[in-house]
């Protein structure tokens, strides 16, 4: 499959944090969606609840939490995820992917909902060895 590079936003702290996952704690992910809340504990932090907020494939298309499935689509599109106009009232085709995560996914945004006992920095600090 493929590995998951994950951008953690901390609204609290008004950090983000990044983690690269593993293959096998990527293979968790496959086939959650945009919008759906996960447990912390696939991405090592234990206690907390992360809701998926968007990210983006290996060729930097974006995924779209309206657009079901996990293909790539040209949609007619005003302001919103993928486009910010110039002019006003200003539309164009963009290419953009469905909600679901599969193995073409490279980034997934998470945010926290939930907190647990230890803080992020601590849990996500590399270990010296």
């Amino acid at each position: 499959m493929a590995e998951f590079k994950t951008v953690i936003a901390d609204p609290k702290e008004k950090k983000a944090y990044q983690k690269v996952l593993a293959e096998d704690k990527s293979n968790a992910l496959v086939g959650k969606s945009v919008g759906e809340e996960i447990d912390g504990i696939f991405l090592d932090l234990p206690g907390y609840r992360l809701k998926i907020t968007g990210g983006s494939d290996n060729s930097g298309v974006p995924l779209r939490g309206d657009i079901d499935g996990n293909q790539r689509r040209k949609i007619l599109m005003r302001k919103s995820v993928g486009f910010h106009p110039v002019r006003d009232g200003q539309r164009r085709r963009k290419l953009i992917r469905g909600r679901n995560l599969n193995s073409e996914v490279s980034q997934i945004n998470l945010k926290v909902i939930e907190y647990g006992p230890k803080s992020i920095e601590e849990l996500l600090q590399p270990e010296e060895a």
